[in-house]
């Protein structure tokens, strides 16, 4: 990347959260007043699209790659990423049902990068012989 490092969220206001409002309405006053919702502070998939490019153009490939994951994962409901983050520490599954988890996250989700981390999971599983088989 050349010049001056381009935020074109920070500067023309394109931020805004999973409600749609922009970022500039999120305010700390609006949090004492309690008029935010749980979706004004939740990040939208666009904006972390957005955010992986810059990091990529800036030659930082894996913070672009967890970011790009990142914006598949703000379409999972939280309860399912919590049920897939208890599923995904070390040797609490098997290879097989990490598989069945990463077709999961592709067919509901369309979450295909998080599905192929999930599955390079459960082939280092397969190799060390963790999780059962």
């Amino acid at each position: 990347m050349t010049g001056e490092p381009r935020y074109p969220h920070a500067h023309y206001g394109d931020a805004r959260a999973q409600s749609g409002r922009r970022a500039a309405e999120l305010t700390a006053e609006a949090a004492t007043a309690g008029a935010l919702t749980p979706d004004d502070v939740r990040i939208r998939g666009e904006t972390l699209l957005a955010q992986a490019a810059i990091a990529r153009e800036a030659g930082y490939a894996h913070l672009a790659d967890n970011l790009a994951r990142a914006a598949e994962l703000t379409a999972v409901p939280d309860d399912q990423i919590l049920a897939m983050y208890e599923a995904l520490r070390p040797g609490r599954t098997s290879p097989a049902a990490m598989d069945q988890l990463a077709d999961r996250l592709e067919r509901e989700y369309a979450a295909t990068r998080c599905a192929a981390l999930v599955r390079e999971a459960a082939a280092v599983y397969r190799v060390r012989r963790i999780g059962g088989q």
